[in-house]
């Protein structure tokens, strides 16, 4: 009999901060491996139905909860709520994050907290609480998404980078304690992607797109459902001895130094 590695049918996966984007993409990616999907969102009622919906649309069986997950009160509640309502949850994907652009000389040092607090210490907060079920359970699947910047440093993004560099950390020191219980603790590390986000700076001459593109041996941007292979990948049987690991999906600019401008 032949087994599916890749299949998540029976699965349920949290994604926090996927009512668009990146997160959106990964999320969907669980989705069509035939996992129950539960997003969280934090900004608004409205917007997260409307991801919902989005989600249905395309066939994705799909719960909202809204509730901001720096919150350690809101997110016990909610967790146990998704566990009572939805199902036990076998895949975590931390997902939400802020980037504040702000050269460190400049920044307020509420500014620097509040990105350490959403980008570091949510994972760890919900990782906490999650962790507790998939101890019991003895099987559980971990992913947080980190970034380039969890090993490269880039102007005005101290912050960032600084939370993202120990969010790195914090998944490897997530499986060496939670390993023993057959909890696989890994990371994503997107690199540029092509999303609303980053649609006004990706034309031709604009100085940020032309440097990305001659940075990036493929030579393109990413595109969002290009993460959609690592997420189900470190959500599946298929990485059952994965264990803090960070994948770089980058198009391979961690593996260069680069090139100089004029070179073909």
């Amino acid at each position: 009999m032949s087994i599916n590695l890749f299949d998540l049918t029976g699965k349920i996966a949290l994604i926090t901060g996927a009512t668009h984007g990146l997160g959106m993409a990964m999320a969907k990616g669980l989705a069509n491996a035939g996992a129950t999907i539960v997003v969280t969102g934090n900004s608004s009622q409205t917007k997260l139905d409307a991801a919902v919906a989005n989600y249905k649309a395309d066939g994705s069986n799909v719960f909202g909860y809204l509730f901001d997950v720096t919150d350690e009160d809101a997110v016990k509640k909610n967790v146990r709520a998704i566990e009572k309502e939805v199902g036990v949850i076998d895949i975590l994907v931390n997902n939400a994050g802020i980037i504040k652009r702000t050269p460190l000389v400049d920044m307020e040092v509420a500014d620097f907290e509040q990105v350490v607090k959403v980008d570091l210490v949510s994972p760890f907060i919900m990782s906490k609480y999650v962790v507790k079920g998939m101890i019991e359970r003895r099987a559980g699947k971990i992913i947080n998404i980190c970034s380039m910047m969890s090993e490269l440093g880039r102007n005005s993004v101290g912050a960032y980078a600084a939370a993202k560099g120990g969010l790195k950390m914090l998944t490897q020191n997530m499986a060496t304690e939670w390993a023993k219980f057959n909890i696989q603790t890994n990371g994503i590390g997107p690199g540029y992607f092509a999303t609303s986000q980053t649609e006004p700076i990706r034309v031709d001459g604009n100085p940020f797109n032309d440097f990305i593109i001659g940075r990036t041996p493929a030579g393109v941007w990413g595109d969002p459902d290009d993460l959609q292979g690592a997420a189900i990948f470190l959500a599946s049987k298929a990485s059952n001895f994965v264990n803090g690991q960070i994948v770089y999906v980058d198009g391979g600019i961690l593996a260069t130094i680069g090139k100089p401008a004029n070179e073909d």
